[in-house]
């Protein structure tokens, strides 16, 4: 039969879960928005120091010895930038999977018996 107490209550357990859930995915994406935004600030800043020296040099081959060491630079830490941010979406995304794991965890618990019974 039919509870409503029992069906009350885990309502209320689904939706705590999710906004804990929605809560902590949020917090994801803030640290990645965040994480971007710093990198961004730091490259712009790195890029108009660079401008500075290239503007400075007197030859044409320490320009090109002064361009080539900031694009290797640049490029190294473009890929460690999104190399960490590669990580923490997949953080969120452990994290936003987690009540739906704890749930066919459940599920297959309490279903197991009955698979058992049939077989």
């Amino acid at each position: 039969m039919f509870n409503f107490d029992e069906a009350s209550h885990k309502s209320k357990e689904a939706m705590e879960t999710m906004l804990k859930n929605y809560s902590a995915v949020t917090q994801g994406f803030q640290a990645i928005a965040t994480e971007a935004a710093d990198f961004s600030k730091k490259s712009f800043e790195e890029s108009v120091a660079h401008v500075e020296k290239l503007a400075g040099v007197k030859s044409i081959e320490a320009a090109v010895e002064l361009q080539t060491s900031f694009v290797k630079s640049s490029f190294e830490k473009m890929v460690a930038e999104a190399t960490k941010i590669s990580e923490l979406y997949a953080d969120v995304a452990k994290t936003a999977y987690a009540p739906f794991q704890t749930a066919m965890n459940k599920a297959n618990v309490s279903a197991a018996p009955q698979f058992n019974e049939a077989a």
